[in-house]
């Protein structure tokens, strides 16, 4: 009788180590976001991030430490103590967008392309061959 594999584990962190997570490396999307709020809450051009579903992340360090923003089925998380933004929590709750620099190991997936270039910075200009979408793609 064939097995599953199990998936790789890969750690992340926040700035300062108060917070820490371990994702699977099962991530079923991957894209460049640039719309305002991406842009806001990274401090960034855009926001490199990989989609999984919620269950496949796990709090391994400073859980009373994140700061949340916005309601229990959609928002941020951040590190209390320095700022940075882990992942957002979208898709009514049942996915987590990972914030691709907070990862400590490097994921198998890559972004694969830019959405919401509509709104992207003007001072900011995409330079690499990846599709753009003005808003999402259809899925």
């Amino acid at each position: 009788m064939p097995t599953q594999l199990a998936s790789r584990s890969l750690a992340g962190q926040c700035y300062c180590g108060e917070v820490r997570y371990q994702v699977d490396d099962a991530f079923l999307y991957a894209a460049n976001c640039h719309c305002s709020q991406c842009r806001r809450t990274t401090g960034s051009a855009f926001k490199p991030f990989a989609g999984i579903e919620r269950a496949k992340l796990r709090v391994t360090r400073g859980e009373s430490q994140l700061l949340i923003v916005g309601e229990a089925e959609g928002h941020d998380a951040h590190c209390r103590r320095c700022g940075s933004l882990l992942w957002s929590v979208v898709r009514e709750g049942a996915f987590v967008h990972v914030a691709m620099g907070t990862l400590v190991d490097a994921p198998s997936i890559r972004p694969d392309k830019h959405i919401y270039v509509g709104s992207k910075a003007p001072w900011f200009d995409i330079t690499d061959d990846l599709p753009q979408y003005l808003e999402l793609p259809d899925r």
